[in-house]
């Protein structure tokens, strides 16, 4: 295994939680309230910046997405693929996970909880577009909040390095034609060419993006550098998702205001999934008898979700004040409290799992490794 990827393993799962990452789900909640607020004190104003978009992109929204992903692929290191078959049962599991299961379980709990048992307390046009909300959030994995939970299990840091560049490597090319197959399946249309600009918006160009600037800064220093440079970017991040949370809940307000248990609805599904996700995937990680290092960043990044792609997309398919955004933005409220509860299940469980780290598998990084600022999403 090289020096390199070594050392971007350890700095990248270094990543402990600060004040912002723990207290995610309050802030996004003051956000929320915050948002309604704007929406019904400054109409006129919320009304200008819905009309602000080029092919159904809203600019302000891209802007601020923009903003949040860009720092992520900066610390994406694909020399790390080439490692690759180093633990093949951990890759192995979060790919399946991750791309053979999680987006259509999704898609079924949807189904299931807006169509038949919430069936009486939401509109149908209206279930559609949260089950929409939710199939893209099952359809984005996790590329940078896993770094965090990997840490604070103690998992293996090179393992999780490689684990999100497959990802986000297999994410150029899947997650347009898996989200267009389940929106049809479900009865959502969709075109095609919208749901291609918003992955060539989101994903492919933020991540040629953060290639180029990643080899720019690796040239002229060492990979601290790039640590250096997503920490100055950080506060920038924070402001982004904040920002997008307050304008999407501005052009939400209403429906909210007008049923306020939405919310909570959307919730019920979207919890039911990521513990399903993550009892599979630790399941089964047991029973193939993968080590704990392994086993439980590979659990988590089978749950987690990428939820600024989700809500990129969501946006740009459906419009700001959607039933998918909202959906999407449930995800953001609920993420934190659940990864935190799992990762707490997963140290209690530790003794589970074989505890004897094969030669090939880093150690654990030190409590002082350095802290990479933008590792902060989902």
């Amino acid at each position: 295994m090289s020096a390199q990827c070594e050392i971007t393993g350890r700095r990248a799962a270094g990543a402990a939680m600060g004040v912002f990452e723990r207290y995610l789900s309050l802030w996004v909640a003051l956000c929320i309230v915050a948002g309604i607020a704007v929406g019904q004190l400054f109409p006129p104003v919320v009304d200008l910046l819905s009309r602000l978009e080029v092919a159904n992109v809203n600019l302000v929204v891209a802007v601020l997405i923009w903003v949040m992903i860009y720092p992520m692929m900066v610390n994406v290191d694909f020399a790390a693929l080439r490692h690759i078959g180093d633990r093949p049962k951990g890759l192995v599991i979060t790919v399946t996970i991750n791309w053979l299961i999680k987006p259509f379980t999704m898609a079924g709990l949807g189904v299931l909880f807006f169509e038949v048992v919430f069936r009486d307390l939401v509109d149908p046009a209206d279930a559609r577009e949260y089950i929409a909300g939710m199939i893209l959030l099952g359809a984005a994995p996790c590329t940078a909040m896993v770094f965090v939970w990997s840490q604070l299990t103690r998992g293996d840091p090179t393992y999780t390095l490689v684990q999100v560049s497959l990802n986000d490597v297999i994410m150029v090319f899947a997650f347009a034609p898996i989200v267009a197959f389940l929106l049809g399946v479900t009865d959502v249309v969709v075109p095609w060419s919208t749901l291609l600009l918003s992955v060539g918006l989101y994903v492919v160009i933020p991540l040629a993006a953060g290639y180029l600037t990643r080899r720019v800064l690796l040239a002229g220093g060492t990979d601290e550098s790039v640590g250096a440079f997503t920490a100055r970017l950080k506060p920038y991040t924070v402001i982004g998702l904040l920002a997008t949370v307050v304008l999407l809940f501005a052009f939400q307000g209403e429906r909210i205001l007008a049923q306020p248990l939405v919310i909570l609805l959307i919730a019920v599904p979207l919890l039911v999934q990521t513990y399903g996700m993550f009892a599979l995937a630790y399941a089964w990680a047991r029973a193939w008898r993968v080590p704990f290092p392994i086993a439980a960043p590979a659990a988590l990044i089978g749950t987690s979700n990428f939820f600024e792609l989700a809500v990129a997309v969501a946006i740009s398919l459906f419009g700001l004040n959607s039933g998918a955004a909202l959906a999407t933005v449930v995800g953001v409220l609920v993420e934190v409290p659940v990864m935190l509860s799992l990762v707490a299940f997963a140290n209690r469980t530790r003794g589970w799992f074989d505890q004897a780290v094969p030669a090939e598998v880093s150690p654990p990084a030190p409590e002082s490794a350095a802290v990479p600022a933008s590792h902060r999403d989902g």
